[in-house]
This record gives structure tokens, C-alpha cells and sequence, in this order.
């Protein structure tokens, strides 16, 4: 460990240098975590209050809420903390322990975004085959496969942050502990480690950000031959779909395929995904999804009786 030994722990400049607008955004960034909370649990406690945990797309909107609330658990309320605090500091342990989460977190919400793709894809070009292909064995496999690959990813990342020499300056150009701030304070020539960065993270978003837009140009293909019906209906679902892809994967291109050295606008661009995009993907699945408001007003009607009772 001796390659760090000169850094105990890092300093965050945070979003802003001006006080008050930090106040400001104390208060907003508070409300954005309880509008997380609040939207999240209420997906969660519908879905498997009704009978739509029983179908593969709700029960991969179940976990995707999981890791909506857990990531951005991970990075909020420590940027709400920093925000009121005077000094926003965190030890060189709990600063690889957020890296890892983090990636870990967002690596498995990634892969559930694909698995979500995938059960469209089957729904609409291979309908004959949907009930055997996305039993509920297949959906439990992919779930495990996501932990897995995002588990894959962190360990990479951590093990290749772990070997870096952190030997002076320690306030990290950011609100949370993410590879490329962190590899502006090393010691030695990144630009090695800057590639493989950009290899384990940007280019695997790039690449599996062009194979969902891919699939999702086949499922439109497809619906060339369905009823008005049903192409509303597919779309309905596949357009939340989308959205909630592009507010996670465009800032993610942008933060993780430039390099590390170069000056850009990655601390404002990280707020999409660590906390716009976790806070509008409830509002995007309900108010968009028939299915979802109806089993909302059938559980709160179910509750509010048995109150009453």
C-alpha cells in the first residue's frame, strides 16, 4: 500500500466555489433524493403488489428501480453533505469503496437496460417464442449475468486505481470519487491506464449503447406489419424504454470516451445520470405506461380499503 502512503484523503471541489449557490442547490439536490425515493418505492411496491411481477418487463423494471435507489444512494447524499459542509473531504478507503459501488451499481443497471431491450425485442419480432425464451429462469439468469459483468467491471477498475501512486495534491475536480478525477492526481504518465479507462468503461457504453439502438431499429422495422393497435401499444412501451436509455447512456459516452487529461464539463454532465435520470425514470415508466397507472390505482384502492377495515 505503500504507493499511496503520502494520501490519507481527498478533498472534493464540488460542483460550485460559490457558497450560496451550493445552499441553493442543498435544498433542490435534497428534493431530487426524495423524489428518487418516493418514485422508486412506488414502482417497486406496484409491481410486486400486482400481478405484473409476473411478466418479464416489470420484473426487470423492478430491479432497474433497485439499482436506481442504490446508486443513487451511493452518490446523492454524500453530495447533499458537501453541499452545507465547510470542507468537503473523504478518506482514501471510503473514496475506492464509492468508485467501486458506484460502478459496480451502475454496471448491473446498464446490463438490466439491455435485458429490458432484449425482452422487447422477443415480445415484438418473436412473439411465437416470447413464453419460452423469457421464462422466468431465462430472466433470473440475465439478472445474475448483470451482477456478474458489472462485479467483472468494478474489479477492473478498482484494481487499476489501487496501483496508482497518489503522492501530493488530493482535491479531486469533482463530488464524487470517479476514475478520471482521480487519475488527474496521480503521480506518474497515465496515459496508459487513461486507455484502458477508456476501453473498460467508454467504449463498452458505446458499444452496447449502438447495440440497443439497434435492436430497437428492428422492433420499429417489425411493427411495420402490425395493426394501429399494436404499433401503439409496442411503442408506449419501447419509447419509455428509450428515453430512459438516452438520459443514462449519452452523458455516460460523453464522461467516459474523452480522456482523462482533457478539460471538459464532466462533474456538471455526471448529474444526469447520478441524479436527473433516477429521479425521471419513475415518472417516464408511469405516466407513459397504461399498464402500470391502471395496477397503481388497483393497489392504492386495495390499501386504502384495507385502512379502512
Amino acid at each position: 500500500m505503500e504507493n499511496h502512503s503520502n494520501v490519507t484523503e481527498f478533498v472534493f471541489k464540488g460542483l460550485w466555489g460559490n457558497k450560496q449557490i451550493e445552499l441553493l442547490f442543498f435544498f433542490l439536490f435534497l428534493l431530487c433524493y426524495l423524489a428518487v425515493l418516493m418514485g422508486n418505492f412506488v414502482i417497486l411496491l406496484t409491481i410486486t403488489c400486482s400481478h405484473l411481477i409476473e411478466q418479464p418487463m416489470y420484473y426487470f423494471l423492478c430491479h432497474l428501480s433497485v439499482m436506481d435507489l442504490c446508486y443513487t444512494s451511493t452518490v446523492v447524499p454524500r453530495l447533499i453533505r458537501d453541499l452545507a459542509a465547510a470542507r468537503k473531504h473523504i478518506s482514501y478507503t471510503h473514496c475506492m469503496t464509492q468508485l467501486f459501488t458506484a460502478h459496480l451499481l451502475a454496471g448491473v443497471e446498464i446490463f438490466i437496460l439491455v435485458s429490458m431491450a432484449f425482452d422487447r425485442y422477443v415480445a415484438i419480432v418473436k412473439p411465437l417464442h416470447y413464453t419460452a425464451t423469457m421464462s422466468r429462469k431465462r430472466c433470473n439468469v440475465l439478472i445474475v449475468m448483470a451482477w456478474g459483468v458489472g462485479f467483472w467491471h468494478s474489479v477492473a477498475l478498482l484494481l487499476m486505481v489501487l496501483r496508482l501512486p497518489f503522492c501530493g495534491p488530493n482535491l479531486i475536480n469533482h463530488y464524487l470519487c470517479d476514475v478520471k478525477p482521480l487519475l488527474k492526481l496521480v503521480c506518474q504518465d497515465i496515459r496508459v491506464v487513461s486507455i484502458l479507462v477508456i476501453a473498460n468503461s467508454g467504449m463498452v457504453v458505446v458499444a452496447i449503447f449502438l447495440v440497443l439502438v439497434a435492436s430497437y431499429i428492428l422492433i420499429l422495422y417489425n411493427l411495420r406489419t402490425r395493426s394501429s393497435a399494436g404499433r401503439r401499444k409496442a411503442l408506449s412501451t419501447c419509447s419509455s424504454h428509450v428515453m430512459v436509455v438516452v438520459l443514462f447512456f449519452v452523458p455516460c459516452i460523453y464522461t467516459y470516451v474523452l480522456p482523462a487529461g482533457s478539460e471538459n464539463k464532466d462533474k456538471e454532465i455526471s448529474v444526469f445520470y447520478t441524479v436527473i435520470a433516477p429521479m425521471l425514470n419513475p415518472l417516464i415508466y408511469t405516466l407513459r405506461n397504461v399498464e402500470m397507472k391502471v395496477a397503481m390505482r388497483k393497489v392504492w384502492s386495495r390499501m386504502s380499503h384495507s385502512e379502512f377495515k
